[in-house]
């Protein structure tokens, strides 16, 4: 019981390594490190309890769907979607990840240290005291939030540039906040989304999230927090209202 185990994912199918990953986990390892990784989906898929797993390589799609518990480190890059539909645990990813990260996401968090695609954080939601977390040290995409339903969303730009620079952050927001480092133009607000005020209990709200992401990726948590951030949620609980007819 306890202890890590080491697993070689070089041509391995990701079937065959998802399986061993699991009995690794059901022998009561507290570790796993996994070694030339190169896109096998589904890693962690549904994984449950307080297994550590230590990703070598680029991790393949849909990294932790369902995942509830354990903590994923990624050295490298991630494909689409990490943090899909997770219940709670952790995704800390030292490089870029794809489209749709933190997908549907129910709890736990997702830290990303450069860049992700589009629509991230699309139709994260919260349910009773489980609050969804992404954080983003780079830039992100289009679409940022879209559909949100709940949950915490944090993008730094320290990529370099705006944060954001494209359209439809927030469309269809009805939850949730979204928080860029930087101003933010209105033309790329989408439908539903406007912004709100920054003050003391917002960045007191933030603070610890921040902190563990900076831990993460040794950055300074005052210097991340000392910016200026523009607060996004939404403007209504029915931003589609407007598009139907009732009888």
């Amino acid at each position: 019981m306890g202890g890590t185990i080491r697993i070689d994912a070089a041509e391995m199918d990701y079937t065959a390594l998802n399986r061993q990953i699991r009995s690794a986990a059901a022998s009561g390892a507290t570790e796993v490190v996994l070694d030339h990784v190169l896109g096998q989906r589904f890693i962690a898929d549904g994984l449950r309890g307080t297994v550590r797993l230590i990703i070598n390589g680029v991790a393949g799609g849909d990294l932790g769907m369902f995942m509830s518990g354990p903590t994923c480190i990624v050295h490298g890059n991630a494909e689409h979607a990490p943090g899909n539909t997770m219940n709670g645990g952790v995704i800390v990813i030292h490089g870029s990840a794809g489209d749709a990260v933190a997908h549907s996401m129910r709890g736990g968090k997702v830290l990303v240290r450069d860049d992700i695609g589009y629509r991230g954080g699309i139709h994260m939601k919260e349910y009773y005291d489980k609050t969804p977390v992404l954080m983003v040290g780079g830039n992100a995409r289009a679409y940022l939030g879209e559909y949100m339903a709940g949950g915490l969303i944090v993008v730094f730009g320290l990529g370099g540039g705006a944060a954001v620079t494209e359209r439809g952050i927030g469309s269809g927001i009805h939850g949730g906040e979204i928080y860029i480092r930087g101003p933010v133009e209105d033309r790329l607000l989408g439908v539903g989304a406007r912004k709100l005020p920054v003050g003391d209990a917002e960045r007191k709200r933030i603070a610890p999230f921040v902190q563990e992401f900076a831990s993460h990726f040794d950055m300074d948590a005052k210097e991340l927090l000392a910016g200026d951030f523009t607060r996004i949620g939404p403007a209504s609980s029915r931003p589609f209202a407007s598009k139907y007819t009732w009888e």
